[in-house]
C-alpha cells in the first residue's frame, strides 16, 4: 500500500465526509457493494498516516458522519409531516442522528494503530468495526440500523445465497467478514485471490443451503395482508379516520373473500397495520364487531393505541370472530426521538411519549399458531426478536412507514426482516400502512410483495419454518467471539519478529 493520503487538513476531512457517504451507496435498496471497499480503503489510510490519535479518531468521526447522514437521509420526512411545530429540526435530523453514532467509528481508526501494519492491523480494525456497531443496541433503546453486513442483500437470488451464512454468523458475523474481505483486497495479489475464493465458496455455500434445506411438518396460517396507504398527515389530524376505516374494512373483506376461494382448510388471518385502527380499538366495541364482520370469521391483527391507567401503548391487538381481543401484544422497544425523548435533551420536543411494554412473547392460538408480534422498529434488533425459551412458528411485524415516504427508508427496514428469517429460520410477514407489506420464508427469498404507496390486498399462505438454526440458539455471541477473536489474534507475534528474539537470545 501507498503509505500517505495525497490530501491534509481540511480538504482530507472533507475526503472522510465524501467517503463516508460514497460507503453509503453499498446499503440496501442502492447496493452498490464495489464501493465499500474504496470508501473503507480511505478510512483505512487516513487512520494510519494520521500524526496522532487523536488525528486518526477525527477521521472516524467525519468517516461515520457521512455514512450515517446518508444512509439516514430519509429521516428528514419525517419532520415535514410536523413541519409546522418542528421546522426547525429539519436541518439537523439525519446529521443529529449520525452525531450521536459517528463517534463510533472513530474505534477502529485508533485502535487499528496500536498493531503493526499488515494483516494485524486488518484484523484489529474489522474485529473492532464490528464489536462497536454491535454496541449501537445500548445507545438509549437501541439505533443498530444499517448495519454492513445487509449490503450483501442484493436482489433476487445472488442476494438470497449471499445472506445465508448469516443463519450461523447473524447480520454482525457478515458485517466482519465483509470489513475484512474489503481490505483484503488492497493486500495483494494473493490476497485478492484468497477474497476471490472464500467468495465463490461463500456464494456456493448459500445456494447449496438454498437448494437443500428442508422446512418442518408444520403449516402456517394464510396470511391477508391489508395495506392502506393512509398518509401521515391524515393519520396525524384523523380528519379522514371513518373513510380510511372503511377503506381497510372493505379491503378486508376482499381479502377474505379471496381467501376462501383459494380452496383447503387453511386457517386465514387478517393483518392491518401500525396505525391501521384511528381509535382506541379496546374501547370500542363497535368498530370491532365490523372488523370481525368484514373479516368473515377470520381472526384478525390490528394495529392501534391503547391506553391504560393513564399510560400509552402502541399495540397489536388481536380480534376474533366474535370482536373480542383474545391477545395483546404492547410495543417493547420504543424508537428515542419518535416515541419517548432521551435525557440527552433537557427540553420537551414531543407531543407525547409512550410507555413501553413488558417484552417479547409468542401467541399460541389454535387458529393462527404459534406467533411472535412485534412492532416496527423492533424488527432491526438481530438475535432479540424471538421470545427467550418459546420459539414461535412465524414472525409479524407491524410498521407505519409512512413517516418516512418514498425513500430508501422503508425499503431498509424491509431489508432487516429479510435478515431476520434468515437468521431465525423463521418466516417474517411484514405489514406495512403505506408499503412495502412482504412475506419472506425461512431463508429470507421473497413469497409476496405489496409495494409503496398502493392501497390494496394480498393474500398468501405463510411458509413453514425451519430447524433452530444455530445463530438463533446461540445468537451475537456468535459474531462477538469471532470479532474479539480478531482482535486478539492482531496482537499476535508474526514468525518473524519470533525468529529476531530468537536469534537475539543467541548472540547474548
Amino acid at each position: 500500500m501507498i503509505s500517505t493520503l495525497p490530501v491534509r487538513g481540511w480538504r482530507l476531512a472533507g475526503l472522510m465526509v465524501l467517503a463516508g457517504a460514497f460507503s453509503a451507496l453499498s446499503l440496501p435498496p442502492v447496493c452498490a457493494l464495489f464501493v465499500l471497499p474504496l470508501g473503507l480503503l480511505v478510512l483505512y489510510r487516513a487512520s494510519e498516516d494520521a500524526a496522532s490519535w487523536k488525528q486518526a479518531a477525527l477521521c472516524g468521526f467525519l468517516f461515520g458522519m457521512g455514512f450515517h447522514t446518508a444512509g439516514l437521509y430519509w429521516l428528514t420526512n419525517a419532520i415535514l409531516t410536523r413541519i409546522h411545530q418542528f421546522w426547525w429540526v429539519i436541518p439537523f435530523a439525519a446529521p443529529g442522528v449520525a452525531l450521536i453514532i459517528a463517534p463510533l467509528m472513530a474505534v477502529p481508526a485508533v485502535l487499528c494503530r496500536l498493531v503493526p501494519a499488515g494483516w494485524r492491523r486488518i484484523l484489529m480494525f474489522a474485529g473492532s468495526w464490528t464489536v462497536v456497531d454491535m454496541a449501537r443496541v445500548l445507545i438509549f433503546s437501541g439505533f443498530p440500523w444499517n448495519p454492513l453486513g445487509s449490503d450483501l442483500e442484493l436482489p433476487g437470488s445472488i442476494g438470497n445465497a449471499l445472506i445465508q451464512p448469516a443463519s450461523i454468523l447473524g447480520v454482525d458475523g457478515l458485517t466482519l467478514a465483509l470489513v475484512l474481505a474489503s481490505l483484503a483486497l488492497f493486500r495483494g495479489r494473493v490476497a485478492v485471490l484468497s477474497v476471490l475464493v472464500c467468495s465463490v465458496l461463500w456464494l456456493g455455500g448459500g445456494y447449496w443451503r438454498l437448494a437443500t434445506v428442508a422446512p418442518l411438518p408444520i403449516s402456517n396460517p394464510r396470511a391477508v395482508l391489508v395495506q392502506g396507504n393512509v398518509s401521515e398527515n391524515e393519520i396525524i389530524n384523523r380528519q379522514q379516520s371513518v373513510e380510511n376505516f372503511r377503506r381497510y374494512l372493505r379491503l378486508t373483506a376482499q381479502g377474505t373473500q379471496k381467501a376462501r376461494l383459494m380452496g383447503d382448510d387453511r386457517p386465514v388471518v387478517v393483518i392491518w397495520p401500525e396505525s391501521g385502527f384511528p381509535g382506541l380499538l379496546d374501547e370500542d366495541e363497535l368498530a370491532r364487531q365490523v372488523i370481525a364482520h368484514a373479516a368473515g370469521g377470520a381472526s384478525a391483527m390490528i394495529g392501534s393505541d391503547r391506553e391504560e391507567n393513564g399510560h400509552w401503548y402502541n399495540s397489536l391487538e388481536l380480534v376474533d370472530q366474535d370482536g373480542k381481543i383474545t391477545s395483546i401484544y404492547d410495543k417493547s422497544r420504543l424508537v428515542p426521538f419518535g416515541e419517548y425523548q432521551p435525557w440527552i435533551i433537557p427540553f420537551n420536543v414531543l407531543p407525547g411519549v409512550l410507555t413501553p411494554g413488558p417484552g417479547l412473547k409468542t401467541w399460541d392460538l389454535p387458529d393462527i399458531g404459534r406467533v411472535g408480534p412485534m412492532v416496527c422498529y423492533e424488527i432491526i434488533f438481530s438475535g432479540s426478536v424471538v421470545a427467550r425459551h418459546d420459539r414461535p412458528d412465524w414472525l409479524v411485524t407491524i410498521s407505519n412507514d409512512a413517516w418516512f415516504g418514498n425513500s430508501a427508508g422503508p425499503r431498509q427496514h424491509l431489508a432487516t426482516g429479510r435478515l431476520r428469517a434468515v437468521e431465525e429460520g423463521l418466516p417474517v410477514v411484514f405489514a406495512n400502512n403505506t408499503g412495502i407489506s412482504a412475506i419472506y420464508d425461512a431463508v429470507g427469498r421473497e413469497t409476496v410483495r405489496l409495494g409503496w404507496g398502493r392501497a390494496d390486498v394480498i393474500v398468501s399462505d405463510i411458509p413453514s419454518p425451519l430447524s433452530p438454526t444455530i445463530f438463533s440458539r446461540y445468537g451475537r455471541a456468535i459474531p462477538l467471539s469471532l470479532s474479539i477473536l480478531c482482535v486478539l489474534l492482531s496482537f499476535w507475534p508474526t514468525v518473524r519478529r519470533k525468529r529476531e528474539r530468537v536469534v537475539m537470545r543467541q548472540k547474548g
